[in-house]
């Protein structure tokens, strides 16, 4: 472990909480918004929303009332942005990060859910905690971890 680590430690877990000035509210484009809103609402464990007309182009993962994920259609709706899938990689420099207090029920999850596994599980040492690097559906690079200082000494 270089000594970067120690200072990271020092400077973010040992920080009193603060309140966030944002929040932040990801919207990713997929091709098939009911099928990515599964996979993201079994992995993440979210809470069921009410069916409504707007399914098939869009859709939002929350749990306890907090959102967690936006998923777009593709060249739906006229968005500039959200189109033409195949111009550029997938998601390239993106990573969806999920901080879950269960991480062994989420690893349990990606497994029966068949999710590419890319890296991990593992013990990150700079936030000690564990991590596991996915991909989705859609080929987005999906990090689940557990709470930072969880594996601490």
């Amino acid at each position: 472990m270089d000594s970067n680590h120690g200072a990271y430690n020092k400077r973010f877990m040992n920080s009193p909480p603060q309140k966030a000035a944002a929040e932040a509210q990801p919207l990713i484009a997929v091709r098939d918004v009911r099928a990515s809103s599964r996979w993201y609402s079994e992995l993440l464990g979210a809470d069921p929303l009410p069916e409504h007309n707007h399914r098939d182009f869009y859709d939002r993962i929350s749990r306890a009332g907090r959102l967690l994920l936006q998923l777009h259609a593709w060249d739906e709706e006229h968005h500039p942005n959200l189109v033409n899938a195949a111009a550029a990689p997938v998601g390239h420099g993106v990573v969806l990060w999920f901080q879950v207090e269960d991480f062994d029920s989420a690893v349990k999850c990606a497994g029966e859910l068949k999710a590419e596994v890319i890296e991990g599980p593992l013990v990150n040492p700079a936030p000690q905690h564990r991590e596991i690097w996915l991909r989705d559906p859609d080929g987005f690079v999906v990090v689940i971890s557990s709470p930072d200082g969880e594996c601490a000494p």
